[in-house]
């Protein structure tokens, strides 16, 4: 899998801590510097066979047509694309005009992520999104007139001003638009964002947990009834419809990541480039570039392992667990999952741990608390 990091946004959004920039000044030298992080760093992965290829960031819709074709062309040179692979690119509705799409028509991208997020227009202001209400459906209707069926749209939850009544028209958009894969995140506060200062100061409302986790409940219950899979904890698709990029890191697949702030993981080492445009830029035309690399302890693995997998309806294998681990592992895991088991949160089928609808709501806490520490604790 490549994952590229296209570090440029039109405006910032209230809620976001994404690594970018607002300035495409330095536009072109990025994507130089991405085509030599290509060559350079190609060996980080052993299988050379690309299944997916995902344009993520910031706004990856911001690059011109023939800029996403020629790193592609590039991912060709160093790997071998494989038939079929997944080439997803991620979209804000405001970039999406009707030439743009159809320039996009002419590249090998296959699937659209689309950052729909509401189709209110107060919601939309809120947030300090690009696109309006309008733009929010019409992005939607040009990109299925122009042929492309597999997309996935963004919706979030769980911010003051949205009702029960809006999220749930907010959804039932997305189920008339047909749209088979649906990735839906509860509105968080991060630190040093706009909306962080905003509550902070007052002048926002603070998030309601009881809100995030009833809309939640609301997200899952629609969707499910509407044929959609609960397939991860903020991801829903209609039969065999699943990211396939999002999919393989979650089982655990290796990848490289390109570009600013990105990510790579080889099963034994992660890696991830500095979140600084212009270092990035400098340090690979110069040859002397920023990456910082970790190599992963029995329980880095463990815990990789534990916090992928329990999001998934997949579950975590106990029989994986004790083949990739030892015995060991496995009897850890069992013995402290009992509690989860006993309060409803997670079900043992088939050797096999799996959240219920309850354990969803506490994902997080559930896998820090099984996450493994030391070896002492076996």
């Amino acid at each position: 899998m490549i994952y590229f990091h296209i570090p440029f946004c039109k405006q910032a959004c209230h809620y976001c801590d994404f690594h970018f920039s607002t300035s495409l000044k330095y536009k072109e030298d990025m994507l130089q510097a991405m085509h030599k992080e290509l060559q350079i760093r190609a060996s980080y992965l052993e299988d050379k066979t690309v299944q997916s290829i995902y344009f993520g960031g910031g706004t990856p819709s911001i690059l011109e047509a023939d800029e996403v074709s020629r790193l592609i062309d590039q991912v060709g040179r160093y790997f071998e694309i494989a038939t079929g692979a997944e080439i997803t690119l991620e979209a804000n509705p405001d970039d999406l005009d009707k030439v743009k799409i159809q320039k996009l028509r002419n590249t090998p991208i296959n699937r659209f992520s689309i950052g729909i997020q509401s189709f209110y227009e107060e919601d939309l202001k809120w947030m300090n999104r690009a696109h309006n209400a309008l733009e929010a459906q019409s992005s939607i209707m040009r990109v299925q007139d122009a042929g492309f069926e597999n997309i996935t749209c963004d919706l979030i939850y769980g911010y003051p001003l949205l009702t029960d009544e809006k999220w749930k028209s907010n959804m039932q958009r997305l189920i008339d638009f047909e749209i088979p894969h649906i990735s839906s995140y509860a509105m968080t506060v991060e630190n040093r964002t706009a909306l962080d200062h905003f509550i902070k100061q007052g002048t926002a409302a603070p998030l309601n947990e009881d809100q995030s986790a009833e809309q939640m409940l609301i997200l899952i219950e629609t969707l499910i009834s509407k044929g959609f899979e609960h397939y991860e904890i903020s991801n829903f698709a209609k039969p065999g419809k699943y990211a396939k990029h999002n999919t393989n890191y979650w089982k655990g697949k290796h990848y490289l990541g390109i570009g600013p702030s990105a990510h790579s993981f080889n099963g034994t080492s992660r890696a991830w480039n500095i979140a600084n445009n212009a270092k990035y830029c400098t340090g690979i035309l110069e040859n002397s570039f920023h990456l910082e690399t970790e190599q992963l302890s029995l329980e880095d693995r463990v815990n990789e392992y534990i916090m992928t997998s329990l999001r998934t309806m997949w579950g975590i294998d106990l029989d994986k667990v004790k083949n990739d681990f030892g015995a060991d592992i496995e009897n850890y895991l069992t013995k402290e999952v009992r509690q989860f088991v006993e309060k409803g949160e997670v079900e043992l089928t088939d050797h096999t741990l799996r959240l219920t609808s309850a354990g969803k709501l506490v994902a997080d806490h559930i896998a820090s608390a099984l996450f493994l520490i030391d070896e002492t604790q076996l």
